[in-house]
C-alpha cells in the first residue's frame, strides 16, 4: 500500500463491508453503487422489490456513522432508486437532486430483445444526491430543522426580529433571509450566526441555556456551526445530465491489470472485468463537488474501486469494500498506481 509521508492514502478491505463500518472513520461523503435487482453481479438481488432488505443493514449504518455535514451518491437504475428513497428519507437523508448518466445510443447495442424491443430503448443510469437531515435541539428542549431552529432561537430571546440586521451588520438581510419562515430563507454563514448568538446572549432576556447553542451550554461560533453544512463546490457547465458513453476499448478494465499499468486516468487497453465499471471523470466530479482535500470518502461497495481512484488523485481519504477476489486485485492495483501518481504531483486537477 502507497504512502504519502508515512500515511496510507487508501483502505481496501476484502471482504464484506459490514464487518468494518464500526471501524471505518465518520464519513464526509458515501458513494453507494451496491445492488441494482437486476442480478448484474454475484450477490445482486433478481427484483427491485428485494433492495430494501438488500440495503437496510448498510442505510442503518450509514445514518449511525454519518456526520451533520454528510453527503451521499446514490447509484442505480431509475426504479431501483425510486424503490430505495422513501427508506433512504425515512433513515435521515434529505433528498437533494438526481444526475442522470445518459449513455447514448451506442449502449442500445446488444441491449435489445423481444422484451425490451416492446418499450423505449433505456440508455440512462442514475446517481441521487442526498444530504443528512439536521435537527437541533433548542434552548426549550423542542427539535427542529435548521431553519425553525433559527428563528425559534432569536424568537426565544424576546428580542424584535429586525435587530437580527444590526447584529449582522447586514442591512435588511438577516431578518429577511435568515430568520424567515417562507422559502426566501438562506441557510447563513457561521460568521453571521456567531454574531447572532453574541447578540441574544448580550441584549436578551435572561436564560440558563445559551441562546444558539448546540450543545446546551456554550453559545454556537462560526467554526462548529460551518461544520454542519455540506460540502458543495460548484463548477459551470455541468449539470445533472453527464452526456458520456458507456465504457469501451482502451478505459473498460478487462481481467486483470498490469504493474506495469500506465496511470489511472490515462487508461489503455486490458483483456475483461467489469459489467458496469463507472467513468473515472464521472466519479472525480462527484468526489470533487461534495468532499474537500482530507476528507472521508466511504465505497462500501467498490467494485473497481472507481470512486475511491478518484479519491485517492483528490488527495481525499478512501474506505473501500468489495468481496469479490478478482474485484480486489484489479482495485488495489488501481489505487496503487493512483497513490504514486497523487505522491509523484499532488492532487489530480481535471
Amino acid at each position: 500500500m502507497t504512502k504519502k509521508n508515512g500515511k496510507k492514502l487508501y483502505n481496501l478491505f476484502h471482504g464484506n463491508v459490514s464487518e468494518k463500518y464500526s471501524e471505518w472513520a465518520s464519513p464526509d461523503l458515501i458513494i453507494s453503487d451496491g445492488a441494482y435487482g437486476v442480478r448484474g453481479f454475484n450477490g445482486d438481488v433478481t427484483d427491485v422489490s428485494d433492495l430494501n432488505e438488500w440495503y437496510k443493514p448498510h442505510l442503518l449504518e450509514w445514518s449511525k456513522k454519518a456526520k451533520p455535514s454528510t453527503s451521499l451518491w446514490f447509484w442505480n437504475t431509475e426504479i431501483g432508486w425510486a424503490t430505495m428513497h422513501p427508506y433512504l428519507e425515512a433513515t435521515g437523508w434529505e433528498f437533494v437532486q438526481l444526475a442522470i448518466w445518459n449513455k447514448g445510443l451506442a449502449h442500445i447495442a446488444g441491449n435489445v430483445n423481444g422484451k425490451t424491443i416492446r418499450q423505449l430503448p433505456v440508455v440512462t443510469e442514475v446517481s441521487a444526491l442526498y444530504r443528512r437531515k439536521i435537527f437541533l435541539n433548542s434552548g426549550d428542549g423542542e427539535t427542529l430543522g435548521v431553519k425553525e431552529w433559527l428563528r425559534h432561537e432569536w424568537c426565544r430571546s424576546g428580542l424584535p426580529l429586525y435587530k437580527a440586521n444590526e447584529a449582522t451588520g447586514l442591512k435588511n438581510a438577516a431578518t429577511r433571509k435568515y430568520l424567515t419562515k417562507d422559502w426566501h430563507w438562506y441557510w447563513p454563514s457561521g460568521e453571521s450566526v456567531e454574531k447572532m448568538a453574541n447578540y441574544c446572549n448580550k441584549y436578551g432576556k435572561s436564560t440558563n441555556i445559551p441562546y444558539f447553542s448546540l450543545d446546551g451550554k456554550n453559545k454556537v461560533n462560526a467554526k462548529s456551526w460551518d461544520k454542519l453544512r455540506a460540502v458543495w463546490h460548484h463548477k459551470n457547465g455541468i449539470t445533472n445530465v453527464w452526456s458520456r458513453p458507456p465504457l469501451a476499448n482502451a478505459e473498460r478494465l478487462k481481467g486483470t491489470m498490469r504493474r506495469s499499468a500506465p496511470r489511472v486516468y490515462k487508461p489503455t487497453k486490458y483483456s475483461a472485468a467489469h459489467l458496469n465499471q463507472k467513468p473515472l471523470d464521472l466519479m472525480i466530479e462527484q468526489v470533487r463537488s461534495t468532499t474537500n482535500p482530507g476528507d472521508i470518502v466511504w465505497e462500501p461497495f467498490g467494485g473497481l474501486a472507481s470512486a475511491s481512484v478518484a479519491s485517492v488523485l483528490l488527495g481525499r481519504y478512501p474506505y473501500v469494500a468489495e468481496i469479490d477476489d478478482n474485484f480486489v486485485q484489479l482495485a488495489e492495483e488501481r489505487l496503487s498506481e493512483a497513490s504514486i501518481e497523487f505522491n509523484e504531483k499532488g492532487i489530480f486537477s481535471d
